[in-house]
């Protein structure tokens, strides 16, 4: 083998400090590297550009993770200057300003989305209808946001197999004593129970989908905190004051909504 401080490495962790394993050769880390850590892919790009690298990976069950970076502490220092420099510029400060908003509407628009599809997926009878939007409403909150990890964020399967995903997932949490479940340590067996809660949880929804009453302990009202129970009527002479008129952001919100809406219901 070569100089190994000459070349680009995927390497694991080594038994040693400052050692790493790469094809099953243990190598020490040159002396001058030390190791950047993962967080900012702007500046890892700039080390990895200006020359060979060790980039440290962990894996976890099917996941890859990385560890960091070893490379030449002058050049980590070097490269970190230079980031700092240009990130303070007003042209990349509006740049990164744009790049906030677009993927503040794309996602606005992804959870809007997202939480039409939980509805449909839902389905119930009419006598149900708000229990429905409460529910997908209260799901597509719990399952999109940015780094939440859950099924809602894939992008490997359809967005409609991730609504129900994430309503089965939810229903687990929420309406079943899965979390406090004591699961013996053997394979298959969490997987098992995941299984037949599914099929517990998806018999409930049918009971709401064909109509029926529901029970005085209602488990999908209770994990939403509503009642079964009809609001009182306003009373005409003393219409009840609005407490917290719209804003023009709650306008925005609607006018987006309802421009999803149209584009999903083509």
């Amino acid at each position: 083998m070569s100089n190994p401080a000459e070349q680009t490495l995927t390497v694991k962790s080594g038994r040693r400090p400052r050692t790493v394993v790469h094809e099953g050769t243990t190598l020490a880390v040159p002396d001058g590297w030390e190791l950047l850590p993962p967080g900012d892919a702007g500046l890892t790009r700039r080390v990895k550009a200006g020359g060979p690298t060790w980039t440290e990976k962990e894996k976890k069950g099917r996941r890859t993770f990385s560890l960091g970076v070893w490379a030449p502490a002058d050049r980590i220092a070097a490269a970190r200057v230079a980031v700092e420099a240009q990130r303070a510029t007003p042209e990349y400060q509006r740049k990164l300003a744009a790049d906030r908003g677009r993927r503040a509407r794309g996602h606005a628009e992804y959870a809007v989305e997202f939480e039409l599809q939980v509805a449909t997926f839902l389905g119930f009878h009419r006598r149900h209808r708000e229990l429905e939007r409460s529910l997908a409403k209260a799901i597509a909150a719990h399952a999109t946001p940015v780094g939440s990890g859950t099924v809602a964020r894939t992008q490997r399967i359809p967005v409609g197999q991730r609504a129900e995903a994430a309503v089965i997932a939810w229903l687990r949490h929420q309406t079943t004593a899965y979390d406090h479940m004591s699961i013996a340590r053997v394979k298959g067996r969490r997987r098992e129970v995941r299984r037949e809660l599914a099929r517990e949880s998806r018999k409930l929804l049918d009971r709401y989908r064909r109509g029926e009453p529901t029970a005085p302990k209602c488990a999908l009202r209770a994990a939403i905190g509503t009642s079964d129970q009809p609001a009182p009527a306003p009373k005409a002479e003393a219409p009840a004051a609005v407490e917290n008129p719209p804003t023009d952001r709650d306008a925005e919100q609607q006018a987006l909504y309802e421009k999803v809406r149209a584009r999903f219901n083509r």
